[in-house]
C-alpha cells in the first residue's frame, strides 16, 4: 500500500491527477450528524465509495493519506454576497462567480448560494444567467435572491428606491432557473405578497425564506402554512422579540422551519445565539450563513450602491458608521460557534455543513460524508480550528500554506 501527500490530489494545469481509487485516514470524522474515530474513506472519481473502520484499509490495495486532522464535510454556505474584492451584485458574471468561490475556499466552504441583493430587473436576469452559466461547477450549488420584494421599514442594507411589489418579471427568472433544476431560495417579504403568490412559488420548487420583514405573528404564520419554509439571518431584518409580542422572531424560534444565523459578533449577540440554539423548537433546525461580502479574502473596502463600505476594527460600516455587511468566513463562524457562541464542536460542525444543506434542499450532493456523497471535504487543525486542505471531487482545491 502507498502513502499519499496532499501533492498528489492537487490538480495540475493540464487537469486532475489520475491515480485511482485512494483511501483518507483522518485522525477523527464528523460525517454531518456525529464524531466517529478509527474511520477511513475510500474515494473514487470524486465519490465516497466506501467508509470502513481504519484497519481495513490496510488490506486495500489502493494508496491512503493518512492525516492529523479532523475530516468533514466541505462547508455549506447559502448565502454569500462577495469575496475577494468581487461583489455579485456589482459583477454578474461567470468571472465573478468563479473568483468568488477561489476565496471563499479559502475558509473552506465547498458548495455556496451565490446571492443576490435587491437589483434592478435588468441586473436580475444577467445575475440568473451567471449561475446557470457556472452551476454545478467551482460549488456554485444553487442561488439566493434576497429581496428586491422586502419591507422598506426593514431593509437594512438593501437599496430603497430598488424595493418594488412582486412581479411577472421575478416570476419569470426564478422559472429560468427551476425549469433547470437549479436550487433557489427567495427572501422576501409575505405581507408584500398578492394573495396565492407564495403558494405559486413553493410549488415551482422554491425555497421560500422570510426576511427583511415587519410581518406580524398571524402573518408570519400564514406565511408557514402555505409553504415558507425559512428565515434569512434570523433577528436582523425583523422586529426584535417583545414580551407581548410574539412576532415574526418568536414564530421563527418556536416553529419547525430553518433558521439562519450570522455568527461574526456584530449582527448578533453571541448570548442571542446561545438563546436561540437553546430555544429553537425543532433541535437541528438552526444553521450559519457567512452573508460575506468582498472583503472576505480580499481589500478592505468595497462599493455597495454606490457608496462606499469600509472595513474597521473586522467590522464593515458605512460613511455615517453604521453596520453594512459582513466580514467573515465559514472557518471562522466555525471558530466563533465553538469559542465565543460555546457550542459543541459537533453542533458548531452541523451548523455550517449538513443542517445548511438540507434547509437548501442540497443535502442529496453536499453537507454529508458518506457512501456515494461527493468526496467534498475539508481537514480541519484541531488547535485553533483552521481550514487545513479543501478536497473537492475528490481532488485538492486549497492547502493551506502555513
Amino acid at each position: 500500500m502507498r502513502t499519499l501527500s496532499p501533492l498528489d490530489l492537487t490538480a495540475a494545469d493540464a487537469g486532475p491527477p489520475v491515480i485511482g481509487p485512494w483511501w483518507l485516514q483522518p485522525a477523527m470524522l464528523f460525517d454531518g450528524e456525529r464524531m466517529r474515530t478509527d474511520t477511513a474513506l475510500r474515494i473514487d472519481e470524486g465519490r465516497i465509495t466506501a467508509m470502513r473502520p481504519a484497519k481495513e484499509s490496510r488490506v486495500d490495495a489502493a494508496p491512503c493519506w493518512e492525516s492529523d486532522c479532523i475530516a468533514c464535510p466541505a462547508f455549506v454556505d447559502c448565502q454569500v454576497n462577495g469575496g475577494g474584492g468581487r461583489l455579485f451584485n456589482n459583477e454578474p458574471t461567470p468571472e465573478a462567480l468563479i473568483a468568488i468561490a477561489t476565496a471563499h475556499r479559502q475558509g473552506g466552504t465547498g458548495a455556496w448560494m451565490p446571492t443576490l441583493l435587491t437589483s434592478p430587473p435588468a441586473v436580475m436576469e444577467q445575475a440568473v444567467e451567471a449561475v446557470i452559466a457556472v452551476y454545478g461547477r467551482h460549488g456554485v450549488a444553487g442561488m439566493h435572491i434576497e429581496g428586491p420584494h422586502i419591507s422598506p421599514d426593514f431593509r437594512g442594507a438593501h437599496a430603497l428606491e430598488l424595493i418594488r411589489p412582486y412581479d411577472e418579471h421575478t416570476r419569470g427568472v426564478v422559472r429560468r432557473l427551476r425549469d433547470r433544476s437549479i436550487p433557489v431560495i427567495l427572501t422576501l417579504a409575505p405581507e408584500r405578497l398578492p394573495p396565492g403568490a407564495l403558494r405559486e412559488l413553493v410549488a415551482m420548487g422554491v425555497r421560500v425564506s422570510i426576511g427583511h420583514s415587519g410581518a406580524s405573528e398571524r402573518e408570519t404564520r400564514a406565511a408557514l402554512a402555505e409553504g415558507a419554509s425559512l428565515f434569512t439571518h434570523l433577528f436582523n431584518g425583523m422586529p426584535p422579540l417583545h414580551t407581548k409580542k410574539v412576532g415574526m422572531t418568536g414564530v421563527a424560534l418556536d416553529s419547525a422551519a430553518w433558521c439562519g444565523v450570522i455568527a461574526d459578533g456584530w449582527h448578533v449577540a453571541d448570548t442571542m445565539l446561545r438563546l436561540a440554539a437553546r430555544a429553537k423548537r425543532l433541535p437541528g433546525t438552526l444553521f450559519a450563513v457567512t452573508d460575506a461580502m468582498p472583503t472576505v479574502h480580499g481589500p478592505p473596502e468595497f462599493e455597495l450602491y454606490g457608496a462606499k463600505i469600509r472595513l474597521r476594527e473586522g467590522k464593515l460600516i458605512d460613511a455615517r458608521g453604521s453596520l453594512a455587511g459582513v466580514h467573515i468566513d465559514m472557518i471562522g463562524t466555525l471558530r466563533r460557534l465553538v469559542r465565543d457562541v460555546d457550542l459543541p464542536l459537533e453542533t458548531a460542525l452541523a451548523m455550517v455543513t449538513s443542517i445548511p444543506a438540507r434547509a437548501a434542499g442540497l443535502d442529496a450532493e453536499y453537507g454529508r460524508l458518506g457512501e456515494a456523497a461527493r468526496a467534498n471535504i475539508l481537514l480541519l487543525g484541531r488547535e485553533p480550528l483552521q481550514a487545513r486542505c479543501l478536497i473537492i471531487d475528490g481532488v485538492v482545491a486549497y492547502r493551506d500554506p502555513m
